[in-house]
């Protein structure tokens, strides 16, 4: 971390130390070191840092439901997206993109291992494809921080070959570190947990809370009602995720006593929840975490991946997650769709809670929800479902509808968006993916 950028940090928030962790402690108002807005070496105030994370949902939407109209607290959501109504003007809708190089090449692994690069895809036993956007991020804006990014996943990645002769670690993987390489996915909570603490060894027996418990009481005496309140909540919030993560540990460590082949299954019957819900709502927790003490500003989410074996009991759906998709239009695939907007809704409400100047954690970050294609029964990626969520700093405009329907190809390139993405976080680049030109209108 530059000097810059060190003084920058301190100025913004402190840090409890205690055996071997350190935490960072959200924004608050009464201490004067971090209490007023953050100001840079020249004096003049500085932005609160900014983060991006996206969130992946595979094989397409129920487009009967999937719609919006109108702007702002006037803005009307069709039935999958309902979940986000309390949110609706901190959201975009966006209609209308697509990756050229995800159209035309096959179903599946090739419309989803380039949806955040744009790059063409190799086929056959050699992977090629495009650094991600958000390992441009992790290069560039993730150096400010000690965990440059946050790689989570929901499901297990799954190795072979597709049909389509494109490699099943397109299909299981959309974040890559360059042409060659995905990034490694937690789908572990527990581990991922561990990752924001020094949680290594025998460190991760002995709770963080008690380990920087000194510090913790005297810094209740110096702040004031509200922000000692905050750190309450703050407090509570990680002792929970604590508990959580290590009953998800104990898990891991009985399949780790079976055998190296127990936790490679691609659902073992230990060391994840047995439950969907919970282990998404986990991971939500612990990306919320990671922004809310700037441990990371950039994330990815996989909630499933493509052809994914997922099952919603809980929903009323039979079918498979893949299988059901191929009946994109019916009821049960609405619900689907519904349910997992409402993963988006539960980590922008989270994030939305956590108070930062005059503002909050989602009102400086950017959440991007996306598929890989429009509809699962057509494989269809000539336009794609996608979200958007938080002001990101002021950059992106909310509570908006924008359709790109109809326009021209070059118009609509998600990888456009991204540099219009890539632009706000502050990093400039001429080109990303197929894109030279930022979105219209973003």
């Amino acid at each position: 971390m530059s000097a810059v950028n060190a003084k920058t940090q301190v100025s913004r928030r402190r840090f409890l130390q205690g055996v071997g962790v350190t935490m960072a402690l959200p924004w608050m108002e009464s201490v004067p070191v971090w209490g007023s807005a953050p100001v840079t070496p020249g004096g003049t105030p500085a932005a609160f840092p900014k983060r991006f994370a996206a969130l992946f949902m595979a094989c397409g939407i129920n487009s009967h439901h999937w719609w919006a109209k109108g702007a702002g607290s006037d803005m009307v959501l069709g039935k999958s997206l309902e979940p986000m109504e309390p949110l609706k003007t901190k959201m975009n809708f966006i209609s209308g993109l697509f990756n050229k190089n995800a159209t035309g090449v096959g179903i599946h692994p090739g419309q989803t291992g380039n949806l955040l690069s744009g790059a063409a895809l190799q086929k056959g036993a050699e992977l090629k494809g495009g650094i991600s956007v958000d390992q441009v991020l992790a290069n560039t804006v993730g150096q400010e921080t000690v965990q440059p990014s946050m790689v989570l996943g929901c499901e297990q990645p799954i190795t072979g070959y597709h049909e389509t002769n494109f490699s099943m670690a397109y299909s299981s993987h959309i974040s890559w570190q360059n042409s060659t390489s995905p990034v490694p996915m937690e789908v572990y909570p527990s581990l991922a947990f561990d990752s924001l603490f020094d949680n290594r060894g025998s460190k991760r027996n002995q709770s963080i809370l008690d380990r920087v418990k000194d510090q913790t009481e005297d810094l209740k005496r110096e702040v004031s009602t509200a922000d000692k309140a905050k750190l309450e909540e703050y407090l509570t919030s990680v002792r929970e995720l604590e508990k959580r993560a290590a009953a998800m540990r104990a898990e891991k460590n009985s399949a780790d006593a079976k055998g190296p082949q127990a936790i490679t299954m691609k659902r073992p019957e230990n060391g994840l929840p047995e439950d969907i819900r919970e282990h998404m709502k986990l991971m939500c927790d612990i990306l919320a975490l990671g922004f809310q003490i700037d441990k990371t500003r950039i994330a990815t989410l996989l909630l499933c991946r493509d052809i994914s074996g997922l099952f919603y009991p809980f929903l009323g759906v039979r079918a498979a997650h893949h299988s059901a998709s191929h009946y994109d239009l019916n009821d049960d695939y609405h619900r689907i769709t519904r349910y997992y907007v409402s993963q988006l809704a539960y980590l922008a409400t989270r994030l939305d809670a956590m108070k930062e100047g005059d503002g909050t954690v989602l009102d400086h970050s950017c959440l991007l929800f996306l598929s890989n294609m429009w509809s699962g029964s057509r494989h269809d990626s000539t336009k794609l479902p996608i979200l958007m969520a938080g002001g990101l700093g002021g950059t992106i405009k909310t509570g908006r509808v924008l359709y790109f329907n109809g326009r021209a190809d070059s118009e609509r390139k998600l990888c456009s968006l991204y540099l219009s993405i890539l632009d706000g976080m502050g990093v400039k680049l001429d080109r990303f993916g197929d894109a030279d030109t930022r979105l219209a209108g973003i």
